[in-house]
């Protein structure tokens, strides 16, 4: 799933081992522009020169899939530094970049382009006089996320959210998002929920960079990151118990919590003893965040939290801001409701030495209709849940990119690979996203509809052979043919897989009578249902074509020339056919069920009514 991380030897094939094509040749004398040749998606690119009466350019491109942007260039005898295997990233409106010189070594430059847009660019700039081509080297900076879901239950539509996020950011920039598993509650995460947050991941179509990284195997790190804050002072043991807190709050009142009580009593480790961080007492803990904007907390207001409990194992808090440092995590983007921890986490990363501070980003809640928070308690949260109903993965990503980003154009329902290229974590408001079921449902049936008719029946089916299938039958005596005739019909008025059924239920067995269908249609006006269900018997019965032109002829031109309405002409016929009053294309679905059992179905419905 993942894709390897490190430098790739400078080569001229695609990792698919795909040759390249030579697209594009150049020979560059004096003062010579060459500029905006252009990438596709998807596509690899090498240029090297060449040396000898005059500078050559080579611009070389080929298809495959790509995988990440990659620099291999090693280069001599240039007035330019020597660039060694060293990865770079070109965003979407980025160049690729190369140098040198007759006389030095080969120099070469493979980039490939991941972004769903063209990048442009390999702008050629040779320096009059000297023979030299040159290649301003414009990378954007390399933007690497990460998500990192606790294996304690099934995937939140939150975390989901968050997970799609990460992943935009990362493909938008051309940079990469890492998996990390955090396991370190060894009661509660199990291996099973492990995969079945890869699998939610698969589903979605959010895949990630390198190995997945399980937080569990990172102890040694996380316990050597704590020595070094106590070596330096910025951790200290503590051994109050819980009671003795609140003991001490409750005598002298105000602020709850820890108040600093072995601070500066030196102790060692000992039983039930855990290590504190030692916040800073003045100042505050400025965060800079994409979406809020600058969040300000004062240093006072932040109590010593524990980094390390007393059994010997770090803290969340203390484990994540270590393994962001050691993944080299560039962007932290994650809800809201972890905001308050940011500054606990910009401490210890100072503390740690840590070069950088990553960017933030807090995602706005996502809520219910009450615009209350959404609780895997009260509502229905789990993807598997939708997954089962029949949202599309492609519809479910599309839906879930819209809860607290929109793009710039207003068009909401589109594929991926352009919300992967308009989307922008500056543009995520920060207001509280609202989970519209009947939305969702809506992106899903725009989504059903987009799919090629074969990609739709091999979706769908499973649905319908679930739901119609008799118990104990073996799967393979399902007759699919029926469906599949309807299919075009289905396609374009479920919103969901689920639905599928009930559109053709009727063909693959009598129809189960719809009690309020039958008494609407039926009884509220028996004379009329008598009426059109005898027609229909002695009008059909004489048809010799049995095919929906026919059949709707004879039907509405009966109901035409007797000045009854159209709807109300054929809702005895569909009732008493399909069970329902609502249903796909009433003479499509009598023309796939057949004369014969179209027939017995209207005498049966005119029986009943007497």
């Amino acid at each position: 799933m993942g894709v390897p991380l490190g430098p790739a030897p400078f080569s001229a094939t695609t990792s698919t081992s795909q040759p390249f094509a030579v697209t594009t040749w150049a020979r560059f004398t004096g003062n010579m522009v060459v500029d905006r040749d252009e990438v596709p998606p998807g596509a690899a690119v090498v240029v090297a020169p060449r040396v000898g009466a005059g500078a050559f350019g080579t611009l070389v491109a080929g298809a495959g899939a790509a995988s990440s942007f990659w620099l291999h260039a090693e280069v001599s005898g240039s007035t330019r530094p020597t660039i060694a295997a060293r990865r770079t990233t070109v965003g979407a409106s980025g160049c690729a970049l190369l140098d040198g010189r007759e006389g030095g070594r080969a120099a070469g430059e493979w980039v490939r382009n991941i972004s769903p847009a063209p990048y442009r660019g390999v702008d050629v700039y040779p320096e009059q006089g000297d023979r030299t081509v040159t290649m301003p080297i414009v990378p954007s900076p390399l933007v690497r996320t990460r998500f990192a879901p606790s294996p304690t239950g099934f995937m939140h539509l939150g975390s989901a959210r968050t997970a799609l996020f990460n992943w935009l950011a990362a493909r938008h920039a051309g940079g990469e998002m890492l998996l990390r598993i955090e396991d370190t509650d060894a009661e509660r995460s199990q291996p099973e929920l492990i995969e079945m947050i890869l699998g939610t991941l698969e589903w979605l179509g959010i895949d990630w960079d390198g190995e997945v990284v399980y937080q569990s195997k990172r102890a040694d790190d996380h316990t050597a990151a704590v020595d070094s804050l106590l070596a330096d002072g910025r951790a200290y043991w503590c051994g109050c118990s819980r009671d003795d807190i609140d003991l001490r709050h409750k005598e002298r009142g105000g602020k709850p919590g820890y108040d600093g009580f072995c601070r500066d009593r030196g102790l060692g480790p000992g039983d039930d003893r855990v290590v504190r961080f030692r916040s800073p007492a003045e100042g505050d803990t400025v965060i800079d965040d994409v979406v809020r904007g600058e969040v300000r907390f004062a240093n006072v207001d932040i109590e010593d939290f524990v980094i390390r409990r007393s059994n010997g194992s770090a803290m969340f808090i203390t484990a994540n801001a270590v393994d962001d440092i050691f993944m080299g995590i560039t962007h932290i983007v994650r809800g809201e409701d972890l905001l308050p921890a940011t500054p606990k986490i910009v401490l210890l990363r100072e503390s740690l030495h840590a070069k950088e501070r990553p960017t933030f980003a807090h995602l706005p809640l996502i809520v219910n209709e009450k615009r209350q928070k959404l609780s895997k308690r009260r509502d229905d949260v789990a993807l598997e849940s939708y997954r089962d109903r029949g949202i599309l993965p492609e519809a479910m990503v599309n839906y879930l990119a819209t809860l607290g980003w929109g793009p710039p154009d207003g068009v909401e329902v589109r594929p991926i690979a352009e919300i992967v290229a308009l989307f922008d974590l500056a543009n995520v408001t920060k207001s509280s996203a609202f989970f519209d079921v009947k939305k969702l449902e809506s992106f899903n049936g725009d989504h059903i509809r987009g799919l090629p008719l074969a990609d739709f029946v091999d979706r769908a089916l499973p649905f319908v052979r679930n739901a119609l299938l008799p118990a104990g039958a073996d799967p393979a005596t399902f007759d699919a043919g029926p469906f599949e005739v309807m299919a075009p019909l289905v396609q374009e008025r479920v919103k969901r897989l689920d639905e599928a059924p009930d559109f053709v239920d009727f063909l693959y067995g009598d129809p189960v009578m719809d009690a309020d269908a039958w008494a609407k249609t039926m009884d509220k006006d028996a004379d009329l249902a008598r009426r059109m269900l005898d027609t229909a018997v002695d009008l059909l019965g004489a048809l010799n074509d049995w095919e929906p032109t026919a059949i709707n002829d004879a039907i509405i031109g009966f109901a035409d020339a007797n000045e009854i309405s159209r709807k109300k002409a054929q809702g005895p016929v569909r009732v008493a056919v399909t069970g329902r009053a609502v249903g796909p294309p009433l003479w499509e679905a009598m023309a796939v069920l057949g004369r014969d059992g179209s027939l017995s179905r209207l005498r049966s419905a005119r029986a009943k009514l007497g």
